[in-house]
């Protein structure tokens, strides 16, 4: 004997009750593709092996000194881990040359400008959340232009890597940009530094870091 035929009614309360079944697995699928960690980079010659004065979120201004070479530029971003987490209270550093190409540094024979900080630290908030006052980072010889970051949890550094400037014609012919093989790769670290309200620019540098 045949089976009764499902009455339209019928099939559309089945329907209701299907959907919200299905999408209940749509947060555990998401959870199964975990992110792609953020390339590291080498840490280079120049990490400070002395710390200025002030080690703020603002290099612009150091003590009572303020930098005005270059483009003024904010650099901010958001820390998570591979499963889409924030990371809070995680140390974010960066350090960079000045507008004339120089580091804070005693390898680059002490030329840099002091009113320009050179580097900063921050601490992420609770949405993983960083910030920096900088500048747009300029080429100088043999590399295009940069800027290098370290991530650090206690005692534990987590990342160190360097951002670049997406767009500038100098990333082709530097070595580490290029040694970046994987197309994500090099998006994941090329930003664009895109102009903002008061002139000054503004990049978006997520971090994604394996924590186990």
């Amino acid at each position: 004997m045949s089976s009764a035929p499902v009455s339209d009614t019928r099939r559309r309360a089945l329907s209701r009750l299907a959907l919200p079944a299905a999408l209940s697995l749509l947060p555990g699928l998401a959870r199964a593709q975990p992110l792609r960690p953020t390339p590291a980079q080498t840490e280079g010659p120049f990490y400070p092996t002395e710390l200025p004065a002030d080690t703020d979120f603002d290099l612009l201004r150091q003590g009572a000194a303020s930098y005005t070479r270059g483009q003024a530029a904010w650099l901010e971003g958001q820390v998570r881990d591979t499963s889409g987490r924030p990371l809070a209270g995680a140390l974010v550093e960066i350090w960079q040359c000045d507008a004339d190409g120089h580091y804070r540094h005693p390898r680059d024979g002490g030329r840099a400008d002091p009113a320009f900080q050179a580097f900063g630290r921050v601490a992420t908030d609770a949405e993983g959340r960083y910030r920096f006052r900088t500048l747009r980072p300029v080429a100088y010889e043999g590399r295009t232009p940069h800027i290098h970051l370290k991530l650090k949890r206690g005692a534990r550094t987590l990342l160190t890597t360097q951002l670049y400037v997406e767009g500038d014609p100098g990333n082709e012919r530097d070595f580490l940009w290029r040694s970046l093989r994987d197309a994500r790769d090099r998006m994941a670290l090329t930003r664009p530094f895109e102009g903002a309200d008061g002139g000054e620019l503004r990049a978006q540098f997520p971090l994604v870091v394996a924590l186990s």
